[in-house]
């Protein structure tokens, strides 16, 4: 790769796979996350929502470990699904002297129709590809994250 002539310098910048991958995935976030406003819950909340359901009931600090979230975004967040039916709060089975976060009925409905969301939005998002281009794109990029 050459580099940039300074008058050319934004258009450079444009053409950069990390420019571009990063625009692809802003708009991919967009898609996600205007598609699960519908059940009330913004990406963070979909994300401890999905990890509650994976490793619940699961203490508020390994959620805060597990997807290196603030913790005090995750006691808000928490608290939302909380006040929302999705999530309880109660004795950590494994250590009592801590609270555990288990989702409830609802919170796995909700995540259910979180996932499908989701798959619309991303289906949308490479709705330009063919099936084929899609699964290679996915290839591509798994390749490249995992380097």
């Amino acid at each position: 790769m050459t580099r940039a002539e300074p008058s050319r310098a934004l258009t450079h910048i444009q053409s950069l796979p990390s420019w571009l991958a990063g625009r692809v995935a802003a708009r991919g976030r967009d898609l996600v996350a205007h598609a699960i406003a519908e059940e009330g819950l913004k990406l963070t909340h979909h994300a401890v929502l999905a990890a509650v359901c994976e490793h619940g009931p699961v203490a508020q600090a390994d959620l805060v470990r597990r997807l290196g979230f603030d913790p005090k975004d995750v006691v808000l967040l928490v608290n939302h699904l909380e006040n929302a039916g999705l999530a309880v709060r109660a004795p950590d089975p494994r250590d009592r002297r801590k609270n555990a976060v288990t989702i409830t009925p609802a919170g796995v409905r909700t995540l259910q129709r979180c996932a499908e969301l989701a798959e619309r939005a991303n289906a949308e998002l490479l709705a330009p590809l063919s099936e084929t281009e899609g699964r290679q794109l996915m290839e591509l990029m798994n390749r490249v994250y995992e380097a």
